[in-house]
């Protein structure tokens, strides 16, 4: 009887199951969103409660779709929003509060005294990143400062912390009743508190930060053959299924695209834009605005690293044209409205909505629209936030060849914006190399379920990863260098105007 790998994939805005077979092809998927909540301006929270019980949702009904039952799962391997953070009771599985997302800013004071101490690189050599509100370690201290009860429950090692991977893990193996309470590598690699050389918790970063080693996961490799347990045979999949798999979802991109070698680049096109460039065994520390990370790792392996540039807001920037401004009915209208005029008339979004991420990292700078003229319509406009999310990948690229010294001669994408052809087209021309999109663009959920795969030789190692890798699509540049360098430049200029506008 055949079988299969299931992949969870829980993402900024929802969560997903997808059924892989042998040869990567779906055969079951199913969806369900989750609340986004913003209890004021630069929060952003979801309800841990309810990613768990969606989690369950989707397995369900992936399952269903795939007509099969969970005994035929080898096993479940597990994407993840990264940086987003919880901390629950390990007694009764009750989050303390509601889970504190990635782009939320509300930690920014406790970034700001801790850059003014030892300047915002105080970090970097041990963890390949800057102090900045993004990463989990000063979303952890907030919780702290604000719930002395959690503080005190923290040190007795009764107060769990966990990304979302930890947090879901730990519920499918059992929760209360000895669920496995661990991080993979590439998640830890996202809290400012793992050191990336020896893919342990730094004590002296947790001391600064004062947070209690207590409270947090034992560190794993991402592909492991030593499950961390099972699934209960009364949960979700309704069979005992090994859970040996985890990448943050950037990482899980990375390995669905097949960049196992040093010198492969992939970017995600989702909620945020996230490029990631493999550096192999060295942990290349960025010296123009990049963060060094954790790529994966195999047990017995060496870790894989990466330089990574993120960029917050992307196909988010879609999401608020739609809810907040009502310029278009649905995501995918966008390409029709831009498409109707034949460039963005002068006009430029910067979405720096809370801060801007790489290779910028100025928490300080808001966002703007500028070059407003009476000529500008809503497609204008439409145009500018496409064109928007180009652009800031282009200041990724440039930083990323500084870096590494490598040129950049294609970029493989995945996501759910690559669907936006005139968008490809732009981000060609701009780059000025050829975009690549792959048969398979679920390509995060794809990652998650080699790391579960190879560890059970479900797969026989990366060669055959490799050989499932197909082209759907490749664009090629062909805008004039003269009207490229001219909306360089004026982007360049916008992005200047976000800045220093909180004090």
């Amino acid at each position: 009887m055949e079988s299969y790998i299931a992949a969870l994939d829980l993402g900024t805005t929802s969560n997903r199951c997808i059924i892989f077979d042998r040869q990567a092809r779906i055969v079951g998927l199913d969806q369900k969103e989750h609340r986004q909540i913003f209890p004021q301006p630069g929060w952003v929270e979801h309800d841990p409660l309810e990613i768990w019980h969606n989690a369950g949702a989707v397995i369900r009904g992936a399952l269903a779709r795939a007509g099969i039952g969970g005994e035929r799962v080898a096993a479940i391997g597990i994407a993840n929003q990264r940086e987003t953070t919880v901390v629950w009771d390990r007694r009764s599985g009750r989050p303390y509060g509601n889970a504190v997302v990635w782009q939320c800013t509300r930690s920014d004071a406790i970034c700001r005294r801790l850059a003014a101490e030892g300047g915002q690189d105080r970090f970097r050599e041990k963890t390949g990143l800057p102090v900045a509100t993004y990463f989990s370690g000063p979303k952890v201290r907030w919780i702290l400062d604000r719930m002395p009860e959690v503080r005190r429950e923290a040190a007795a090692g009764r107060a769990l912390f966990g990304t979302v991977e930890s947090w879901i893990i730990w519920w499918l193996t059992g929760g209360p009743q000895g669920g496995a309470h661990v991080s993979d590598v590439t998640n830890a690699s996202r809290t400012l508190l793992m050191n990336i050389d020896t893919l342990a918790w730094d004590d002296e970063i947790l001391a600064a930060l004062d947070i209690p080693a207590a409270m947090l996961p034992e560190i794993v490799p991402s592909s492991d053959d030593r499950p961390w347990g099972c699934t209960r045979t009364d949960g979700p999949l309704g069979a005992a299924v090994p859970v040996c798999g985890a990448l943050g979802d950037q990482q899980a991109a990375l390995a669905g695209q097949a960049c196992f070698g040093a010198g492969e680049a992939k970017n995600t096109y989702g909620t945020g834009c996230f490029m990631l460039l493999n550096t192999g065994a060295t942990a290349v520390r960025s010296r123009h605005g990049l963060l060094t990370t954790v790529g994966y790792q195999r047990r017995g392996h060496p870790p894989v690293y990466c330089l990574e540039g993120a960029i917050a807001v992307t196909g988010s920037l879609v999401q608020w044209l739609r809810d907040n401004l009502g310029l278009i009915p649905s995501a995918p209208e966008i390409e029709t409205l831009a498409a109707s005029v034949a460039d963005n008339g002068g006009a430029y979004i910067v979405p720096a909505f809370s801060g801007l991420f790489a290779p910028y990292w100025r928490s300080d700078a808001r966002g703007v629209i500028v070059g407003l003229t009476r000529f500008i319509t809503k497609a204008h406009l439409a145009r500018a936030v496409l064109e928007a999310t180009a652009y800031q990948t282009l200041d990724v690229v440039e930083a990323m060849q500084k870096d590494s010294g490598v040129p950049l001669n294609s970029l493989k994408v995945d996501g759910g914006m690559v669907a936006n052809e005139l968008l490809m087209q732009f981000q060609a021309d701009l780059l000025d190399v050829p975009v690549i999109r792959p048969k398979v663009t679920e390509t995060t959920a794809l990652g998650a379920a080699y790391a579960a795969g190879l560890a059970v030789g479900f797969w026989s190692g990366l060669d055959e990863l490799k050989a499932n890798w197909s082209m759907d699509r490749t664009w090629q540049p062909r805008m004039d260098p003269d009207r490229r360098s001219r909306g360089v430049a004026a982007w360049r200029k916008a992005v200047q105007r976000t800045l220093d506008w909180v004090e």
